[in-house]
């Protein structure tokens, strides 16, 4: 450990690597509500920070988990159910009069057509301002599930039933994911209006 009088310690979070307070300062002196996207194991995760003198507030937040509200029986995590995830944030988001956004995708390396991204476009997609570059969304292929039920299609059938045995156990076959999330989509589209 160094000492001397000029040694700084780090704060928790930072050494953590938690929080980059850099990053953070500059979102958060741009007097603008953050859409901050984290992706979990199992989940997907977006949600409206507003920063006030007593901290930072959720305004609004939406869970892949609520996907399943809506028929959704593909995994939590994957780019469809990402990008759905943002359309049902963008689209709450509007109900509750937040129209503009700027995106906070924390510690995460900023990877041309992530997950993230899928999110940022779901947002966008449901009329949610956000300031974006079109170089770094994902294919509309890889977003409705297009290339995944190719991959699904070439499979034979033990190799289809180990590689999406928990989609098989929810009585899905992932060929089916284009048709599905569509489906989905719409029926977020109809029942959450703004």
């Amino acid at each position: 450990m160094a000492h001397g009088s000029r040694y700084k310690l780090a704060f928790k979070r930072r050494k953590e690597g938690k929080t980059n307070y850099n990053a953070r300062l500059k979102l958060i002196t741009l007097d603008n509500s953050r859409m901050v996207v984290r992706i979990t194991n199992q989940h997907v995760i977006s949600q409206i920070i507003k920063v006030s003198s007593k901290g930072d507030e959720t305004l609004v937040s939406a869970n892949s988990k609520e996907l399943e509200k809506f028929g959704w029986k593909g995994n939590g995590k994957n780019t469809s159910a990402a990008y759905l995830t943002g359309f049902l944030f963008g689209k709450k988001s509007l109900i509750e009069g937040i129209d503009e956004a700027t995106l906070d995708i924390g510690l995460k390396s900023s990877i041309r057509g992530s997950k993230v991204f899928a999110v940022l476009k779901g947002a966008v997609d449901a009329g949610l301002n956000v300031p974006y570059n079109d170089k770094i969304l994902p294919d509309d292929e890889r977003i409705n599930g297009t290339k995944f039920a190719e991959y699904a299609k070439n499979l034979n059938e033990n190799e289809l039933k180990e590689k999406f045995s928990h989609y098989l156990e929810r009585d899905f076959s992932p060929v089916d994911l284009p048709n599905h999330f569509e489906t989905v989509k719409n029926k977020i589209e109809t029942e959450v209006s703004s």
